[in-house]
């Protein structure tokens, strides 16, 4: 089992992103699970997201992910946040939706995987708005193999439409993996 934590801001589809993997994973007969958490409800507060997946067995824990394999940041501005990398295993892998250097990115030492999209410059390129959920989870299949090119392509199509498609299959292109050991 693979436990992940997805960071971003209220607005920029965090849950739903979360949802969309997890339906890829269940679309290929896998076992996936997506746990939101909120603390002020309104469009730009910190939000997160506890996802877990599984292609072996059924996921019952349904706590917090304290140890994450991998963690998602949809807003670079939350890896000032001293909570965002936390409990990161050893060797754990970052996705992160950024255009800055990593040397900006205050990525702990344990990172063992580290990759950048720029999420935010392909929505608005291709939406006209900052909405990175799309582009994160094509960059998620990429980066991390956990969840099927195609399927999660498709999940996007059917939730948003050829447009997000797009952005997703873009990011699953342009993903840049800026550190591996």
């Amino acid at each position: 089992m693979k436990e992940i934590r997805l960071h971003g801001r209220g607005g920029q589809g965090v849950i739903k992103a979360s949802q969309l993997i997890v339906a890829a994973a269940v679309a290929r007969k896998e076992y996936g699970q997506s746990i939101p958490f909120f603390g002020v409800e309104r469009k730009g507060s910190p939000v997160f997201v506890y996802l877990r997946l599984s292609n072996t067995e059924p996921i019952r824990r349904k706590t917090q992910v304290y140890e994450p394999d991998i963690i998602v940041i949809l807003d670079d501005t939350l890896v000032q946040n001293h909570v965002t990398y936390d409990g990161l295993k050893e060797g754990g892998t970052l996705i992160i939706n950024s255009t800055k250097d990593i040397s900006m990115l205050n990525v702990p030492e344990q990172a063992g995987v580290v990759a950048l999209i720029d999420a935010t410059g392909i929505s608005e390129d291709l939406l006209g708005r900052n909405r990175p959920n799309s582009p994160i989870v094509g960059a998620f299949a990429r980066v991390t193999g956990l969840v099927d090119r195609e399927l999660i392509l498709r999940e996007v199509e059917n939730a948003f439409g050829s447009k997000n498609r797009t952005c997703a299959e873009r990011a699953f292109d342009e993903v840049k993996i800026v550190k591996e050991v």
